[in-house]
């Protein structure tokens, strides 16, 4: 995993504002260039972009299982170092994020184990923060 090129996700929100602060203030990203229909932020040094788009009707999210779990689809997020998820994991906490999966530790003692959690932006969007102890199990079968 040498030399990862970030990635670049624009998402939809539909409350600019809320979101600005949610990204800036909870997920503690430094802000970036912005318009009033845009805002580009450093998440764990990926450009993520938050793009003003309506509220719809059509908006949900759909869940598929996931070692006992129900995961919200779509989702993005970052695969983290352990230290670092876990002292996210515990910042997240105290400042009451809500989870849809709380952090736990995923198919344990089995290819591929992981520590993840999943919540939610305001606008709904669903992040998935996830880490490995070996990162050579990230693709493993």
């Amino acid at each position: 995993m040498q030399n990862v090129s970030p990635f670049h996700i624009a998402i939809p929100v539909h409350n600019l504002s809320e979101c600005r602060t949610f990204y800036r203030e909870i997920l503690n990203c430094e802000e970036g260039r912005s318009s009033d229909h845009w805002v580009d932020f450093n998440l764990f040094g990926h450009q993520l972009v938050i793009h003003y788009k309506p509220k719809s009707e059509t908006d949900s999210l759909h869940h598929n299982p996931v070692d006992g779990q129900n995961v919200p689809v779509p989702h993005y997020g970052v695969v983290l170092p352990w230290d670092t998820f876990q002292s996210f994991a515990n910042e997240l906490k105290s400042k009451n994020i809500q989870f849809v999966i709380e952090p736990y530790i995923r198919f344990e003692g089995e290819v591929g184990e992981q520590a993840t959690m999943f919540f939610l932006d305001p606008a709904g969007n669903a992040l998935e923060f996830k880490a490995f102890k070996d990162i050579k199990q990230l693709f493993a079968k």
